[in-house]
């Protein structure tokens, strides 16, 4: 039962985190990363009352999902997504939380048979290795996006650096709210944008703080097999 003494930690660490900024808990959705954990170690997961899962890899995404067919599981692919694997995932996902160019964005209207969930994964730190586009791109890329009608923005997603600078980060963090609010004030009927996927294991508390929606939390609730 480790992954169900794991969560009711991280669940009273978002109510916590909740309180210290006025929010509700049930705003929270936890994505439990089950990338480097076995079947096994997922089923436990979903046993323990989490119903969203993501997967960065396309080959542990498909093993993952055939396996759970069965379960009242919602798929959330978080990792870097090539264009010409768009085919294997669609209609198997139900969000995307990493759309970052055009050709990506044709690719998943070209597949989709219904709109898809998609968050725009956005470089707020500016960091080299990661991937996203620079903040003052965003805006024209959603505007872009308008004709692709299976495109669907949700909301945008972003990963902090790994450092221990918590003001730092919330300086990431608060960047993307800016953002998203940003475009949530154009009501664009194909991108309402209401979500803010940001947060890890190492730093969801700050998040939360500063409006995250949905956060991805692997080691922390799943362990490491």
């Amino acid at each position: 039962m480790e992954v169900a003494t794991n969560l009711a930690t991280i669940k009273d660490k978002i109510k916590h985190a909740c309180e210290r900024s006025s929010r509700n808990p049930e705003d929270i959705n936890i994505i439990g990363v089950t990338k480097y954990v076995t079947i096994e170690r997922t089923k436990e997961t979903i046993d323990a009352g989490i119903t969203n899962l993501g997967e960065n890899r396309l080959e542990g995404f498909l093993e993952k999902h055939n396996h759970f067919k069965q379960e009242s599981v919602k798929w959330h692919f978080i990792g870097t997504l090539q264009s010409r694997k768009v085919k294997d995932v669609i209609d198997k996902v139900d969000a995307i939380h990493s759309l970052d160019r055009s050709s990506l964005a044709k690719e998943i209207n070209k597949r989709a048979s219904n709109p898809v969930a998609c968050f725009v994964q956005v470089n707020v730190s500016g960091e080299k290795t990661k991937h996203g586009l620079e903040p003052e791109k965003v805006l024209p890329f959603i505007e872009e996006l308008k004709k692709y009608e299976n495109v669907y923005v949700v909301g945008l997603m972003t990963m902090a650096p790994h450092i221990d600078d918590k003001e730092k980060l919330r300086t990431f963090f608060r960047k993307l709210r800016e953002i998203r609010d940003e475009i949530a004030s154009k009501q664009y009927s194909h991108a309402p944008c209401n979500y803010l996927s940001m947060g890890m294991s190492n730093d969801y508390e700050i998040a939360i703080e500063e409006g995250a929606t949905h956060i991805r939390i692997g080691s922390k609730l799943v362990g490491s097999n």
